[in-house]
């Protein structure tokens, strides 16, 4: 039963039919339940600090339960866009109440859609993998799954990975240099495969394109049942969503730096290059995902058998507060830059 803590990573989806259905104050509601509902549980809420056995890992690898709870996410997310800008195009909403639907929706994306896409990106199967993709749609940010997958766990903690936010780097300067210089990554990386492969550049086996045509045809859909205004609020919504999930990038990494060993390579990624976060709700609501350190240390586990790594930096709250700090850079530097390694810091 106690498997069944991970239906709470559909309160998100919840606050965010409830701000929809209610409207007015409640239009804001995913925003009041991610920025301030948490936050404050997380302070009376013990972090246990689990290590499973050998035998529990496989019961729990073996357990479909684990992954039924992921995929419901599918129709969830698109249901409630749906929903979400069927009101917003109805034309009965204040101004207040569609951009608190927009926030909302813009939460939703990056918690249970691109969040999802991630843990299923990393997974063998090519449904899984097709599955990630989707949910990546309606975020206008496909690339992710080629970027994040052959770029950002090679290069992470080093100059070459943009995903890796530099020390008193402010996040909003971190914002337009790692979405540009992702999609420019993803871009060489999808090059380099089609020439590896000895395929053309209009080559079915270019998905770049194919992203381009998916997020396109999304758009066109948006137009097509709910007019030109709906395209408007679909950027809007994946916009933020992907803004959301770089803010998660920059508190994951920042300030953490791989050295190069005598060979000129960098070392192995080790625990120590990515922050970890323990506290339980963000964990749940987020698949894992603020166990970072084991993610990067061993990308190919799945969620529900990552552990806590005490050995690694630890982030003093969790990701909710976290990225509520980092948009306060002179607080996050504060805050943050006496707890990097010393090795890690620049000397100059």
């Amino acid at each position: 039963m106690r498997d069944l803590k991970y239906l709470f990573a559909y309160s998100i989806p919840l606050s965010t039919f409830l701000s929809i259905y209610f409207l007015g104050i409640y239009s804001y509601g995913a925003v009041f339940y991610a920025f301030l509902v948490i936050p404050v549980l997380e302070v009376f809420i013990s972090n246990p600090s689990r290590v499973y056995s050998e035998e529990e890992k496989s019961s729990r690898l073996s357990n479909i339960l684990f992954d039924i709870m992921l995929f419901g996410n599918l129709p969830i997310v698109f249901g409630l866009l749906g929903y979400g800008f069927y009101i917003i195009s109805s034309g009965n909403l204040t101004t207040p109440e569609t951009v608190g639907i927009v926030f909302s929706l813009g939460i939703l994306l990056a918690t249970n859609g691109i969040n999802v896409a991630h843990e299923l990106g990393h997974r063998k199967t090519k449904i899984e993998q097709t599955m990630s993709k989707v949910l990546l749609i309606p975020c206008l940010y496909m690339h992710f799954y080629l970027e994040h997958n052959f770029g950002h766990h090679k290069n992470v903690a080093t100059p070459e990975d943009p995903a890796t936010s530099k020390y008193n780097q402010a996040v909003y300067f971190f914002w337009f240099t790692s979405v540009i210089k992702q999609y420019k990554n993803a871009w060489k990386i999808q090059m380099h495969i089609l020439k590896t492969e000895k395929s053309s550049f209009l080559s079915v086996k270019n998905e770049m394109l194919f992203y381009i045509l998916f997020q396109g045809l999304y758009l066109s859909t948006l137009f097509y049942f709910l007019g030109v205004e709906a395209i408007y609020f679909g950027v809007a919504v994946g916009v933020l969503s992907f803004l959301f999930l770089e803010t998660i990038n920059y508190i994951e990494h920042y300030g953490l730096q791989r050295n190069k060993t005598e060979s000129g390579r960098y070392e192995r990624v080790q625990t120590k290059h990515s922050w970890n976060s323990n506290h339980i709700i963000g964990r749940i609501v987020l698949y894992e995902l603020t166990r970072h350190s084991d993610h990067h240390f061993k990308a190919s586990k799945k969620y529900q058998v990552l552990e806590h790594k005490e050995e690694s930096p630890q982030l003093p709250f969790g990701y909710p507060t976290s990225i509520l700090l980092a948009l306060v850079p002179p607080l996050w530097f504060r805050l943050m830059n006496s707890r990097i390694p010393k090795a890690m810091i620049p000397s100059v």
